[in-house]
C-alpha cells in the first residue's frame, strides 16, 4: 500500500494522542502505573468493514483509548487509512481523541513489516502483529531459534522506532504448542519481539495459559480476551459463536489476569471473536457490537478484581 506524506503538525497530533495515553498500553519494561489495570484497544474487525468514520467514535465508549486497524480479510480498516490518506486518518484520530495503539498484518508476514513498521511509527503507533513461519531445524527448539534468528534485521528495526513485533500463537503455525511459545521468549533478543497471546489458539486450560503469560514476561507484548468456545470455522448459530467471547464460553479468565497482574503486564488488552465469514461485524448494528464488547469487559472486570 502506498501513503501520503504526513505533516509535522498531523504526526505531533497522533504522538501527543499515543504519549497521552501511554500510561494505558506501554510496551513491556515500562515504569508500572499505581494500582493494576487493563489497558484496552479496540480490534477494528470487530465492526467488520464498517466505515472509520463510524468505528473511531465507538473507541472510547468501549473503555479503550486507542485501535488496532486490521485490513481484509477481517476488516477493510488499513484498506480505508490507505485511501484517505495518513494525514486524514491522523485528523481523525486526533478528533475522536483516539490513538492508533497497533496495526495487524497477517498479510505481509514476518518478513514484510519494515514499511508498515514506519507508518505505525509515523501515527504514533506500538505494536504490529503478525503471524510466525517456518525454519529448519531437528527439533521444535530449533526451528524456533532458526526462525527468530531471521528476525533479527526487523527486530533491530522496531528497536530504532521504538515499537514492538507481535507474533501470534495461531494454530497450525511453528508458534503454536506451549513449548514452542516458552522457546520464543528464550531466544528473543529483545523486548521490541514478543508474542501477542491468543488464548484461542491454546488448550482450554486456565493454568496452562496463566503459566504461559507467567514465562513469556517481558515477551508478552500484546494479550486477546478470546477463548475457543465453539470454534469459528464454520457457520454456527449467533449465540453459539459469540462463545468465543469472555464471560460467554466455559473459559474462566481469573487465573489469566491474575497472571497479568502478578507480571505487571503494561501492554493492550483486546476483546476479541472471529465471525463467520470473516469481515463482517460480529453482531448486525455498530451499537450492538459495542454492547458486547462491553459485556465482556465487564466480566473481564469481575475477573480482575477476583484476581
Amino acid at each position: 500500500m502506498t501513503h501520503t506524506p504526513i505533516t509535522r503538525r498531523q504526526f505531533t497530533a497522533a504522538t501527543t494522542i499515543s504519549l497521552a495515553g501511554a500510561l494505558h498500553g506501554r510496551l513491556p519494561g515500562a515504569e508500572p502505573t499505581p494500582g493494576f489495570r487493563l489497558n484496552y484497544i479496540l480490534a477494528s474487525p470487530m465492526y467488520g468493514t464498517t466505515p472509520l468514520a463510524e468505528v473511531l467514535p465507538e473507541v472510547k465508549k468501549t473503555g479503550a483509548t486507542h485501535i488496532d486497524i486490521w485490513p481484509r480479510q477481517h476488516a477493510n480498516h488499513r484498506e480505508q487509512v490507505a485511501e484517505i490518506g495518513l494525514d486524514q486518518f491522523a485528523e481523525m484520530l486526533h478528533e475522536h481523541g483516539v490513538g492508533l495503539g497497533m496495526i495487524t498484518r497477517y498479510d505481509l508476514g514476518p518478513y514484510g513489516l519494515q514499511d508498515e513498521m514506519r507508518v505505525l511509527k509515523k501515527l504514533g503507533g506500538r505494536v504490529i502483529v503478525t503471524g510466525a513461519r517456518n525454519a529448519d531445524g531437528a527439533t521444535l527448539r530449533d526451528r524456533v531459534q532458526a526462525f527468530v534468528e531471521k528476525l533479527r534485521p526487523h527486530v533491530a528495526l522496531a528497536e530504532e522506532l521504538g515499537v514492538a513485533i507481535g507474533i501470534e500463537n495461531h494454530a497450525n503455525s511453528l508458534i503454536n504448542e506451549p513449548d514452542s511459545l516458552r522457546y520464543f521468549a528464550e531466544f528473543a533478543p529483545s523486548k521490541h519481539l514478543g508474542i501477542a497471546l491468543a488464548p484461542y489458539h491454546l488448550p482450554q486450560d486456565e493454568q496452562v495459559i496463566a503459566g504461559l503469560i507467567a514465562d513469556l514476561g517481558e515477551h508478552l507484548v500484546h494479550f486477546q480476551g478470546w477463548q475457543h468456545g465453539l470454534g469459528c470455522m464454520k457457520k454456527l448459530p449467533k449465540d453459539q459463536e459469540l462463545l468465543q467471547m469472555p464471560g460467554r464460553g466455559p473459559l474462566d479468565f481469573t487465573p489469566l489476569l491474575r497472571a497479568l497482574k502478578q507480571l505487571n503486564y503494561q501492554g493492550f488488552t483486546e476483546i476479541f471473536m472471529h465471525p463467520v465469514p470473516r469481515g463482517i461485524p460480529i453482531l448486525e448494528s455498530t451499537a450492538a457490537v459495542t454492547g458486547e464488547i462491553n459485556r465482556a469487559r465487564a466480566y473481564l472486570e469481575k475477573c480482575l478484581a477476583a484476581a
